[in-house]
């Protein structure tokens, strides 16, 4: 499976971000879906994820609410709609992929995915 992260950006304080990730490959139907988020100096930090169909998510408990993922398998396509963007949200955004079982929603953990794309520089500064 490949992964093809797009839309980020500069955006203001307060401002809102659309970040989508196509998928590539053999049974990408088959992955649920998540987004993870990097920012210098930092570690690694799980945003949200999706399961294989799209009707269960998970977030990070800090970010529920500004953040929203959704998924059109029709497209292959994973997204992440930001709104209310802070200044810390500012990272690079990844997009990764996890085989899973049924309506799974993968958690947190890094390890639970199997493939990830590059990112995409989401910066949020006035």
């Amino acid at each position: 499976v490949q992964l093809q992260a797009s839309g980020g950006g500069l955006v203001q304080p307060g401002g809102s971000l659309r970040l989508s990730c196509a998928a590539s490959g053999r049974q990408v139907s088959r992955y649920a879906l998540g987004w993870f988020r990097q920012a210098p100096g930092k570690e690694r930090e799980f945003v949200a994820s999706i399961s294989r169909g799209g009707g269960s998510t998970n977030y990070a408990g800090s970010l529920e609410g500004r953040f929203t993922i959704s998924r059109d398998n029709a497209k292959n396509t994973v997204y992440l709609q930001m709104n209310s963007l802070k200044p810390e949200d500012t990272a690079v955004y990844h997009c990764a992929a996890a085989w899973v079982i049924s309506s799974v929603v993968p958690g947190a953990a890094a390890s639970q995915y199997n493939y990830w794309g590059q990112g995409t520089q989401v910066t949020v500064s006035s």
